[in-house]
């Protein structure tokens, strides 16, 4: 008998394809960027292609491409008769040089109008936001033919990595973190340009709920800004200090209201600024007031040992009349922020005209200098002033009817697109391995790889909601019954699923082995494109 058994690591690859067919992102893609010659894959494909290598989770970089489809039924995942070696650097780069012409942004907004069209996903509240990442190395746009693409160049490093040029990503996502809308900028693009910029362009190219609540954090906060949303867009924003009359509000004496959640306290005022009046609430928080105080102690404590070595050196010097010192070390203490200068005196002290060794001799001349003693010491009033603002922050919205309560809950909503930028940033989530020394193919990387949120957030969502639709469980990483995993474990529990090929005479028999309890309620849950994958009907 003539008998030939392969085996393929599937893992979670396949509930990766499947929620891409079930978003039906390869018949969007192959509309408005339809395959060119007979003989070259679909860009859908090799699209797919990427997200599979992106969420693969298998420390592979992207120019390890080809190797990465090697070991796993890339036929079953991409398609009858596609072999590993259809996929190289230079396939990859064709297609993404095909997103950069048609236009990144606008290939994902296709995507996403497509699936919003599908899906009720809500779209109440609108996150907006931006991050950078940082690049090495010389790119293309650094000569002076360069194209309309992003330029790589310094920017604010929110990484701290100052030495390094880098790029910008925007990102707008829903209430659950599902990303809506992406742009990459020039890394020197301010926050306040592109944040204002991405919020124009969603509301022209997508639906949103009329009544939805657009959050961004405090760089949405600028007086063009305001001026440009007007009252229609309802917003919410963290304030930033410096801003009008802020700045009194956080050192104020104030009256706060109990929130329902003891760890918040709030007192609402409305002010006018940039000609729109607005509800603003100061927040106290106890989590925010012990982070606070914390970080304040460990500056204290350097400001105190800063304080110190000067004061050292203030009291070597020496000055030629008590009126000198007495005025260098008024000058002095000034300057400290948050000490005083106790017990000042000041010390004649006697020296010799000539500089030479030992002792002055007899009737010898010498000169009368005065020196400045002293102690510092925390000024405890300063300290006290200051702990007023310990715990505060400020957010505003031009819906001046909205509880603050939920102006709270919506800002902390911000953290879902915090979150994304997260997912995008780890090292285990290859597509973000920036190596592409063509500006406008990484602008098209950047689209693939807010896709690839879209995937895997979209999962997560829908698994969730399935979960509790259902009642059903599976196990969290405790082992303990959840209804709220991460689509980041589940992809572990999907770890040692193969595909076996057993080819007997002639006849090709595909199977999916080792699928668990658990494994098969979530495929269940997630639905037939997901099964598919895995042999299930």
């Amino acid at each position: 008998m003539d008998l030939d058994v392969q085996s393929y690591s599937l893992g979670h690859l396949g509930i990766v394809a499947g929620i891409f067919d079930t978003l039906k992102i390869g018949e969007v893609i192959d509309e408005v960027m339809p395959k060119q010659g007979s003989k070259n894959l679909p860009h859908s494909t090799i699209i797919k292609a990427m997200i599979l290598n992106g969420l693969g989770f298998t420390h592979q970089r992207l120019y390890l491409f080809p190797n990465f489809f090697m070991n796993i039924p890339t036929e079953k995942l991409l398609g009858e008769g596609i072999d590993p070696s259809d996929l190289n650097d230079d396939v990859v780069g064709r297609t993404l040089d095909a997103i950069y012409k048609y236009g990144a942004t606008e290939l994902f907004n296709q995507i996403a109008l497509h699936v919003m069209g599908q899906f009720s996903l809500g779209t109440q509240l609108i996150h907006v936001d931006t991050t950078n990442f940082s690049v090495s190395g010389k790119y293309e746009n650094d000569a002076p033919d360069a194209t309309d693409s992003i330029r790589i160049a310094f920017g604010h490093a929110k990484d701290g990595r100052t030495d390094l040029k880098r790029f910008v990503l925007g990102l707008v996502t829903n209430q659950v973190g599902l990303p809506l809308f992406t742009k990459a900028f020039s890394g020197n693009e301010s926050d306040k340009n592109s944040i204002i910029y991405m919020i124009r362009k969603a509301q022209h190219s997508l639906d949103f709920d009329d009544k939805a609540y657009w959050v961004a954090d405090s760089a949405m906060y600028t007086e063009n800004n305001i001026v440009l949303l007007g009252t229609d867009t309802k917003w919410i924003t963290h304030v930033p200090a410096t801003v009008g009359d802020i700045d009194k509000l956080l050192n104020a004496d104030l009256d706060f209201s109990p929130s329902t959640d003891p760890r918040y306290a709030f007192h609402v005022t409305d002010l006018y600024y940039a000609g729109i009046l607005q509800r603003v609430v100061v927040v106290w928080s106890e989590e925010m007031k012990t982070r606070n105080e914390q970080t304040f102690e460990r500056m204290l404590q350097k400001e105190t040992v800063k304080a110190e070595k000067e004061l050292k050196k203030l009291m070597g010097k020496k000055f030629a009349c008590v009126p000198d010192a007495e005025n260098e070390a008024k000058i002095w203490a000034s300057k400290l922020p948050y000490h005083d200068l106790k017990d000042i005196q000041i010390i004649p002290v006697t020296e010799k005209v000539e500089k030479r060794r030992g002792r002055p001799k007899k009737n010898e001349p010498i000169n009368l200098r005065f020196k400045i003693e002293g102690r510092i010491e925390i000024n405890e009033d300063v300290l006290a002033e200051e702990s007023k603002r310990f715990g505060r922050f400020v957010l505003a919205s031009n819906d001046v009817s909205l509880d603050p309560e939920l102006m709270l809950k919506y800002y902390k909503g911000q953290q879902t697109v915090e979150h994304g930028f997260r997912f995008l940033k780890d090292k285990c989530f290859h597509v973000s391995e920036v190596y592409l020394k063509k500006e406008e193919r990484i602008e098209a990387l950047c689209m693939i790889m807010v896709l690839s949120l879209l995937i895997y957030s979209f999962a997560e969502w829908r698994l969730r909601e399935k979960l509790k639709e259902t009642g059903k469980t599976v196990p969290n990483q405790l082992n303990k019954p959840t209804q709220r995993p991460t689509m980041r474990w589940v992809f572990e529990i999907f770890m040692g699923v193969i595909q076996a090929i057993v080819i007997e005479s002639g006849k090709i028999i595909k199977v999916s082995v080792n699928l668990s309890g658990p494994q098969k309620t979530i495929l269940l849950l997630l639905g037939q494109e997901c099964k598919n994958y895995y042999g299930m009907n």
